[in-house]
């Protein structure tokens, strides 16, 4: 049985004040595996458009568990059971779904980190804690897992409609300025309800829902798509490439311990096995990386210091966007007027000049579903529910294609 105790209470800046629970909440915070969050920005190199989107995955880990104590209640109130444990499970759970997340971590999963995503890490972050607490966690990873009997606590925890990405839109929405991505997070959270062991909306928050996926797909465009935003995280994975290729080389490069257990080893998912890998990962985060950086400006290897001179003083790539793949010859003519300017050869080239490409998808059906349910009981897809022509023509994949190249 979970034992309470005396609230611990947070303010933030979009619900106001927020308490923890349970003990065991807080101390997975106070645990500096949860603690190092506070030095991982949630969006990354996004301020660099929008300069206020310098919250961290702190920040958006304590907003989660917030909601999902609302998420309880409502569910409570509706006549579902929802044991102590299920709920500490639960709770604990959101608390950690993003602490396997690194700096930078899509351009770290892409350059030093290969084959292993945060997921993954997140699973073996919470065994990790789950042995120190002595089994504290196991209905949270078996929910986690969605290895739990109660289908719909998974749900809460990872779906298209889950607390995760309530809290994410609304607060980056918040930080980065963009008011095209507020949901009333508030309202679809009193809409939910439980059939057949699966989450639904009840009908009168319809609209909600709409407005949630629309958001999504403006979020996207706006903030994590945004054509700047994708050439500085370019450029990073660029950087951190490179400084592994010169590893490789046993090239001497300025960088914490963590940071040079990673470029100087190759690093695989079944090392993380492995407790000294554990522990460097979880000494990994944004000073490590951005001061690695600021030195390598100096480094006298000529891409590495001038890519990073380009990120550090904000001289990013420039980027053209098309809804169909540029051709070799376009590419190439970007590269050769780049090899004139800088003498430097077509494969170094690589670095600077290159087409790649990214897909939005707001709501897709296929993989998981929102469902809303009538007053006669019938449970439709929101896709079918809806006769918002948009949400139908959202439930397909927009897929735009970036060339990225430097400045004439």
């Amino acid at each position: 049985m979970a034992t309470k105790y005396k609230k611990k209470i947070f303010n933030d800046p979009i619900y106001g004040f927020i308490s923890t629970p349970y003990e065991s909440i807080l101390k997975v915070i106070d645990h500096p595996y949860f603690q190092r969050l506070r030095r991982i920005k949630q969006l990354g190199l996004t301020h660099m458009v929008y300069p206020g989107a310098l919250h961290t995955r702190f920040h958006h880990a304590m907003g989660c568990t917030h909601l999902m104590k609302q998420a309880i209640e409502t569910l409570r109130s509706n006549g579902h059971e929802i044991t102590e444990e299920e709920a500490e499970g639960v709770i604990l759970a959101i608390l950690l779904h993003d602490i396997g997340h690194g700096p930078f971590s899509h351009a770290l999963e892409h350059s030093i980190v290969k084959g292993m995503h945060h997921e993954d890490l997140s699973e073996v972050f919470m065994h990790e804690l789950n042995k120190e607490f002595d089994g504290m966690l196991d209905t949270a990873i078996a929910i986690f897992k969605n290895e739990y009997p109660k289908h719909f606590l998974h749900q809460l925890v990872s779906s298209q409609l889950d607390m995760d990405r309530l809290d994410y839109l609304k607060r980056d929405s918040f930080y980065t300025g963009v008011s095209e991505g507020v949901v009333s997070n508030q309202r679809i959270i009193k809409m939910l309800d439980i059939v057949n062991d699966e989450l639904v909306i009840v009908d009168k928050g319809i609209y909600s829902i709409e407005k949630f996926i629309v958001a999504r797909r403006l979020m996207y465009w706006q903030v994590y798509l945004h054509k700047t935003v994708i050439s500085a995280e370019f450029m990073l994975v660029r950087v951190l490439e490179r400084a592994k290729e010169l590893a490789k080389k046993e090239i001497e490069l300025f960088c914490s311990p963590a940071l040079r257990f990673f470029l100087y080893q190759n690093v695989g998912k079944e090392d993380f096995q492995r407790e000294e890998v554990i522990k460097a990962f979880a000494s990994l985060d944004d000073y490590d990386i951005l001061g690695a950086i600021k030195v390598w400006m100096d480094h006298s290897d000529q891409i590495l210091s001038t890519l990073s001179t380009m990120i550090i003083n904000r001289q990013l790539l420039k980027v053209k966007v098309s809804k169909h793949p540029f051709t070799d010859v376009e590419l190439l003519s970007e590269k050769e007027k780049f090899m004139d300017r800088t003498g430097m050869t077509l494969a170094e080239t690589d670095y600077f000049v290159f087409a790649d490409h990214m897909e939005n998808n707001a709501y897709n059906p296929s993989s998981d579903t929102i469902n809303i349910l009538f007053k006669n009981g019938k449970v439709m897809d929101i896709s079918e529910a809806s006769d918002n022509l948009n949400i139908q023509a959202l439930t397909q994949t927009v897929r735009k294609y970036y060339l990225c190249y430097p400045a004439h």
